[in-house]
Order: structure tokens, then sequence, then C-alpha cells
């Protein structure tokens, strides 16, 4: 969950996840390595008077500066390349979830059951509970087991939405006519909070995503009285 003058990203809640705050820090190393070295070099052109000759025409100094970035690049691109192949690496999901998006809330089908689905409105904020969060609640969370692969399959209604969990590592536009697919493990229990990452409409800011990971037994349990209820 994000705070007021938070820095960095949220605390990671997926294997996914926590490779992105990794490469993050890798190549945020490299970017502070790189404008230390610059900003030295341009105060000491500025701030002296000497003038080094084999500096003004060298070739040796010319193919360290071409093939540097290029490594500096390669560094960068290798665990870039990795992690992309990872978010979109999907084996034997144990649960299928089909996200629709609407103008403005979402709806689940648990599509491995008969008949398990519902619309996840936001819950206004005359109607929170204490130690619910004001736009972030909803009255139905998508509930999930944890350290179980889930596969959810995005797509949308009526215009664009995104669905997005940032704690997660997950984020996938919904297009409408278009059955986008992505995947996570929720590697502890607890609840995540989402929010729809393009803008739809008016109503926008107010279509929250909430997902709720909890052990296999729990999730049995819940899936239990959904269906009953149903």
């Amino acid at each position: 969950m994000a705070h007021p003058t938070q820095l960095g990203f949220q605390d990671a809640a997926s294997p996914v996840m926590e490779e992105l705050l990794h490469f993050h820090d890798h190549a945020l190393m490299i970017v502070f390595l790189i404008s230390t070295l610059v900003l030295y070099i341009i105060i000491a052109m500025v701030s002296t008077k000497l003038t080094n000759k084999y500096i003004l025409d060298s070739q040796e100094i010319e193919i360290v500066w071409t093939i540097l970035p290029a490594v500096i690049l390669v560094l960068i691109a290798l665990p870039s390349l990795r992690i992309l192949y990872l978010m979109d690496e999907i084996n034997d999901p144990h649960l299928t979830i089909k996200a629709m998006g609407h103008q403005w809330y979402w709806s689940y089908e648990y599509t491995d059951y008969e008949n398990l689905g519902f619309d996840s409105y936001m819950v206004p904020t005359q109607d929170l509970a204490p130690g619910h969060f004001r736009l972030l609640e909803t009255d139905h969370r998508m509930v999930v087991p944890m350290e179980s692969p889930v596969r959810v399959l995005v797509s949308a209604e009526d215009v664009l939405h995104s669905w997005a969990v940032p704690s997660l590592g997950v984020k996938m536009d919904a297009v409408p006519g278009r059955l986008n697919q992505t995947a996570f493990i929720a590697s502890r229990p607890g609840v995540f909070y989402g929010q729809c990452s393009e803008i739809c409409g008016a109503n926008h800011s107010f279509m929250p995503i909430v997902v709720e990971a909890v052990p296999l037994e729990h999730f049995e349990n819940w899936s239990s009285l959904m269906l009953e209820d149903a």
C-alpha cells in the first residue's frame, strides 16, 4: 500500500515485482554513476585553465567512449529482456479469472467454476468501514489463493481500461473486442490495491481494483460460500 511522501515503489508481493525492483535499483545505480562522471567532467573543464593536448586529439579516448556506452547498454538490456520474458510466461495456471472493464466498475468471472462471478464497485466515502481506504475499497474483492499461479484474462465492455495492481507487478490494457492475458503469483497473504490506469471517462478515478490473497483452504471456503449464495 502506498503512503504519503513515499519515494520508492510499493513492497513487492509477487516474484515478478521483486525482479522489477531489483532491475530498477540496478538501472538507477548505472544512471547515478554516469551522472556523477559527467558532472565531474563538466566541473573540471569549467574550473581549470589547463589544456591537455592528448585529450584534444586522442583515438584511444574516442574508442573508449564509443565502446563503454555500448557495454553499459548491454548490461541494462540483458536483465530487462529476462524480466520481459518472465512476465510473459504463463505455465499451468491453477486459477483463471476473467476481468471485464465497464464504465465505471470491474466484473470478475472465475472460469474454473460453473457459476462464480460478481461485479466490483467502489465503496462510497460515506459507506466506508473503519480502516478502509477512500477511493480504493470495493464492495467485492477479487480473492485469490496465495502461492498459486493465477491467470487473468482482461477485456472491456465499452471503452479502453487498464487492469493494474502495482504491488503484484501487473498492468494489462483492457480493450473492447480483444482478450489480453497476464499472470501473477501472490507470494504472501494480504490485500493489494490498484486502479484503472487508462483514462476511460468521467469516473475513471472511481473504479479501483482490490486483490485479496488468502491461503488455499480459506479460498476454498470463500468459493463454496459464493457458490451457495449464487
